[in-house]
C-alpha cells in the first residue's frame, strides 16, 4: 500500500536530500525513489518550482562529454526545509496519535 504524497512533503524530501549534497537530476530521482514512487517526469516540475521560488540554484558540470545539471540548495531553501521539517514533525505526531490510538485500544 502507498499513501498519496502532497507537494509539500515531496518538496521537503528533495530539499532534505540537497541539504546533504548537490545532485544531478537522475541521481536525485533515484534517491527520492528510495522513499516514494515517483518518475523523473514528476520530479522535474518540482525542481523547476523550487528553483523559481529561489530555494534551488543550478550549475552544469561536464561528464563524459556532456553536461550534467546539478541542483544546489540555497539559504532560502535551507530555511524552507527547516520550516517544512517542523510542520512534518507536528503532522506526524498528530497522525501517530490517531493511528497508534486505534492499535492501543483493546
Amino acid at each position: 500500500m502507498s499513501f498519496q504524497l502532497g507537494s509539500s512533503l515531496l518538496d521537503a524530501c528533495v530539499l532534505a536530500i540537497l541539504a546533504k549534497e548537490d545532485a544531478y537530476g537522475y541521481s536525485l530521482t533515484q534517491q527520492v525513489r528510495e522513499i516514494m514512487d515517483i518518475s523523473e517526469s514528476t520530479l522535474y516540475p518540482v525542481l523547476r518550482r523550487l528553483q523559481k521560488g529561489e530555494y534551488l540554484t543550478t550549475y552544469d558540470q561536464p561528464f563524459q562529454g556532456r553536461n550534467r545539471r546539478y541542483y544546489r540548495i540555497t539559504a532560502s531553501g535551507r530555511s524552507k526545509y527547516e520550516e517544512l521539517f517542523e510542520e512534518w514533525i507536528d503532522y506526524k505526531q498528530k497522525i501517530d496519535s490517531v493511528l497508534l490510538g486505534g492499535i492501543n485500544d483493546d
